[in-house]
């Protein structure tokens, strides 16, 4: 074929469609191009041919006409087979859709009429005791019709007065509007089950595992809320729920939040009433007592005002019946002086060595012990010491104890605490046992502790008096039956009782830090019985009984009155004379005991505050000339620390006084090593050691660690080092007297005196004074002393000198120098 031009063109059968396109190039050149597009090429089938239009058949295989091009006959048979499955396949997916779409269907079906049954039921229900009472209502007024109709017309009997008949008429209007309802309610075929109405009744577990065809479901109080609404609904219109109107108690202090909670208001309507009285709090903050009793009784309820005290109440105070008493030990306190046998006694009575338990042989601690006599009656004995330093621990002895045994050695007779322990027994009116001990030696004379003791209001029955007194030798055994014997008939006369089956109450007899066990209190239980597992506040401390251990070391399940036992358990060491109360629960037990620790943290910071600006100047001028020792007190036990802490209280005098920075029981720790680095303090230990990094802080910062076992060391020692605080003692020894006779003046030296030693002798190196008509109006020393020309020592009586002042020379004759010399002398404590 050809163009316009002549030229010829590419061509396809079929008649090609041409055209030209003109095509630009740089520097402004054109070109006319002639292009052609192929028209496309439609295949008809044949009639009658096998692959007709949805047939659904491809073609014959072997027919390669009916074939595209370039496909082989396997290639094209994979193809077949392939769309084939693909077709079977989405068929077996249509009728599983098909059949999982009616189950769903049948499912949704089956809740609509469990939910429809579950509500007619309900409905039912409801218009039956709806139509119930109205029944009784009629009947009530149809009874005071006819009451009243009788009273007027005996004879005639009204026919209203008649019961209407059970489930008549009158319960046909509401089934009808129960039924329309129900009609208005039931949700369309074929919808989903979005409408709550559905949801009244239990939550089944099929509801709650397909969640509702996705949507949320409502939680079970919802629904009860809904289905009481209804309920009310058709009981005749909702129902205002009555207010309760409840005792709040109110502390000095409350957080909005728990005042919510007392009152059982909205935590956000409390604070909105708050924001209303312009308080702008929040439920987290605390508001006072004041401002919540207005809140309260905003909103309706009554106020009761507590005190934080009152968290205490709720340790029982239980009245013991006479018919639950039952006879307990008599709890038997050994007292006297230091060294007159006390532990001895005891160790004859229990057959024990615990004497030799003690550093020294001195009873440190306050020994609890249990001993049964040959009848076969307990007796619980306290065994105190003896020391002066030690008055406080025999104080809470006799506080707990129902006998004192006051052991008075016969060759010693009555000594200084040997008063005190007749003192305290008498001011805790506690009945006296006269143990009048080493009766054994040659020495002994029983007659004059008997005739001591009349002085102190003490009479023996010996002497008509009526104190048991006992002749008995701890080293021989002599007189312990008798002892024994004296103390369990004064027992009998006391008829000491005590009820067993109540909440347990006991003393703190001594409290440790035990390095494997923590903290353990020696508690001589008073009333009640004492279990493992009770919950109990003592002191400041709280905690639940671990383990209880008697005095033997074993372990024990319970301990009831005049029993004393080790308790485990606590959450801190306790002060030795705590009270222990059994509480019921661990929160009432924490919170008494953060009561008393805030008290007691209060009261100390109160007696600080107490003391005025005047009141401290004044002390601190006072203290200015006051040397101090600071020390650090560690010991094994509550007691001991006490004892340690009076007895340093009374070193010192109006120079030198002991301070203790700080007193505890356990170990010697690195924070004592530092509080005794930063004031400079020796550290104490009695009965302790310092653990490992302590002693290592001591040995890098030079901190003094003393450790003793034996009270009488660490008191001497420490008043040794007391004494070497105070200043030496100067004495003025006078040595001799000189008269002035002539006053001359020396070049180079100044004014000398011409003098006669009248009085003994006149030293250089000794202190002058220029007396005038027996007036002091110089004091110095000499710049030089010559006997005739030459510079002298000393000059004797009789003899005459030259004397130069040392920067002085006011001097005139007839003036007396008096010469004398000062000595230190090294003072101590008494």
């Amino acid at each position: 074929m050809s163009d316009n031009d002549g030229k010829k063109t590419l061509g396809v059968r079929g008649g090609p469609r041409g055209g030209s396109v003109k095509q630009s190039f740089s520097h402004g050149r054109t070109k006319n191009v002639v292009v052609e597009t192929k028209r496309k090429r439609v295949v008809v089938p044949k009639p009658g041919a096998g692959n007709v239009a949805g047939a659904g058949k491809p073609a014959p295989i072997g027919d390669p006409s009916k074939r595209p091009a370039g496909i082989s006959d396997a290639e094209m048979e994979r193809r077949m087979k392939a769309l084939q499955a693909a077709k079977a396949r989405e068929g077996e997916d249509a009728a599983r859709r098909e059949a999982e779409e009616k189950e769903r269907e049948e499912e949704r079906q089956r809740r609509r009429e469990e939910a429809e049954a579950k509500e007619r039921e309900e409905q039912e229900r409801v218009e039956a005791l709806k139509a119930k009472e109205e029944e009784d209502e009629r009947q009530r007024r149809a009874a005071a019709d006819a009451a009243k109709q009788a009273a007027a017309a005996p004879a005639a009997e009204p026919e209203g007065a008649r019961a209407a008949p059970r489930g008549a008429a009158p319960s046909s209007a509401p089934r009808k509007t129960q039924d329309r309802d129900s009609e208005q309610k039931r949700p369309a075929k074929g919808k989903g089950m979005g409408d709550d109405n559905r949801r009244s009744g239990k939550l089944t577990l099929n509801q709650a595992l397909s969640g509702g065809e996705g949507g949320r479901q409502k939680s079970m109080a919802a629904m009860k809320r809904k289905q009481e609404r209804a309920r009310q609904k058709a009981m005749g219109g909702s129902q205002e729920r009555e207010k309760i109107i409840r005792d709040v108690q109110l502390p000095e202090t409350i957080v909005v939040a728990e005042l919510a909670q007392r009152m059982a208001e909205r935590v956000g309507d409390v604070v909105k009433a708050l924001m209303q009285n312009d308080m702008m709090v929040t439920q987290n903050q605390a508001i006072d007592a004041d401002t919540a009793e207005l809140i309260v009784e905003e909103f309706g309820h009554r106020v009761v005002r507590v005190s934080d005290a009152d968290v205490e109440d709720v340790i029982a105070k239980v009245e013991d019946k006479d018919e639950d008493m039952k006879q307990r030990p008599p709890v038997v306190t050994i007292m006297g002086h230091v060294d007159h046998g006390k532990t001895s006694l005891l160790d004859a009575i229990r057959d024990a060595k615990v004497q030799s338990g003690e550093a020294g042989g001195i009873t440190q601690h306050i020994g609890a012990y249990q001993v049964k006599t040959d009848s076969g009656s307990l007796l619980t004995f306290l065994d105190t010491p003896g020391h002066a330093a030690f008055t406080s621990m025999r104080a809470r002895g006799a506080q707990v104890t129902d006998i004192v045994v006051l052991v008075v050695a016969a060759d010693d007779a009555v000594m200084p605490q040997t008063i005190e322990a007749i003192n305290h027994a008498k001011a805790a009116k506690v009945p006296m046992i006269i143990a009048i001990n080493k009766v054994d030696k040659p020495e002994a004379n029983p007659q004059k502790v008997r005739t001591d003791l009349l002085q102190h209001e003490v009479v023996v029955e010996a002497m008509s008096g009526d104190v048991q007194d006992v002749e008995v030798s701890a080293k021989s055994g002599k007189g312990l039956d008798e002892l024994l014997e004296a103390i369990a008939l004064q027992a009998e006369i006391l008829e000491l009782k005590s009820n067993p089956n109540r909440a347990a109450e006991g003393a703190v007899i001594e409290a440790q830090l035990d390095v494997g066990r923590g903290p353990v209190a020696t508690v001589l239980v008073q009333k009640g019985t004492l279990r493992r597992g009770d919950i109990f506040v003592v002191g400041e401390q709280y905690g639940k009984v671990r383990a209880l251990i008697n005095d033997h070391g074993d372990r024990v399940n319970e301990a009831g009155p005049s029993v004393p036992v080790e308790v485990l358990g606590l959450n801190g060491t306790p002060e030795a004379g705590d009270v222990l109360n059994v509480v019921d629960t661990e929160a009432q037990a924490r919170e008494i005991a953060e009561y008393r620790a805030n008290a007691a943290k209060e009261k100390r910071a109160a007696a600080g505050a107490a003391v005025t600006l005047d009141q401290m100047m004044a002390q601190a001028k006072q203290n200015e000339n006051v040397a101090e020792l600071p020390i650090l007190v560690k010991a094994d036990v509550q007691g001991s620390a006490e004892a340690i802490v009076q007895a340093m209280e009374k070193i010192g005098n109006e120079e030198v006084r002991v301070r203790v920075l700080h007193s505890g029981v356990g170990a010697i720790t690195e924070s004592d090593i530092g509080l005794a680095e930063a004031s400079g303090a020796p550290v104490i230990g009695f009965n302790v050691r310092a653990n490992a990094p302590a002693r290592q802080s001591a040995n890098q910062k030079g901190v003094e660690i003393r450790y003793y076992s034996v009270i009488y060391d660490l008191v001497d020692d420490i008043k040794a080092a007391a004494s070497g605080l105070l200043g030496a003692e100067i004495r003025e020894k006078f040595i001799g007297y000189a008269k002035i006779k002539e006053v001359f003046k020396v070049t180079g030296v100044g004014k000398v005196a011409g003098c006669l030693v009248t009085e003994g002798i006149a030293r250089r190196s000794a202190g002058v004074r220029l007396l005038r008509d027996d007036v002091v109006i110089h004091e110095g020393t000499l710049k030089t002393l010559k006997r005739f020309k030459d510079e002298v020592a000393e000059v004797q009586s009789g003899q005459e000198c030259g004397m130069a002042f040392e920067k002085y020379e006011d001097i005139r004759p007839d003036d007396v120098i008096e010469i004398f010399e000062r000595e230190e002398i090294t003072r101590t404590l008494d």
